[in-house]
């Protein structure tokens, strides 16, 4: 797994997909799909006629209850392999003031960790998405 960041614009890409890094505190805030074992950041795909920051407000909320935080968006990022051709995202960053309840959709539970757990739904990814996060958080 091949995972690029982009800090400038990327002309004639099309994003896909939006991941939403989130901290309450200083704790990193991941969460649990129904369907499996493994922690997860708030994201996913970029639905038709939504803007990138639209799919993340919408993501943040549908997947973590978090009603309160300031959203930052920091780069796009982009996955390839072999297997598979190259996806475009974009990478958020939430400071979450506010929880509400988790809503009825697709996690099971939301869960405050101090650094990213081992048990990572995409451990091809996230940890060049995390140092990404963790250079932009230390500045703030």
């Amino acid at each position: 797994m091949i995972v690029t960041l982009h800090e400038a614009e990327c002309p004639g890409v099309s994003l896909k997909y939006v991941v939403i890094f989130m901290k309450q505190g200083n704790d990193w805030v991941l969460v649990r799909h129904r369907e499996r074992s493994t922690w997860e950041f708030a994201g996913g795909h970029i639905e038709a006629g939504e803007s990138p920051g639209e799919a993340a407000v919408r993501e943040l909320y549908e997947e973590t209850g978090a009603e309160e935080y300031e959203l930052h968006p920091l780069c796009i990022y982009s996955v390839s392999s072999e297997e598979l051709a190259e996806s475009y995202g974009m990478l958020y960053y939430a400071d979450v003031k506010r929880f509400g309840n988790l809503p009825p959709y697709e996690m099971a539970e939301l869960r405050s960790f101090k650094e990213l757990p081992q048990a990572v739904t995409y451990p091809g990814i996230y940890p060049t998405l995390y140092a990404r996060v963790c250079e932009y958080v230390k500045h703030l």
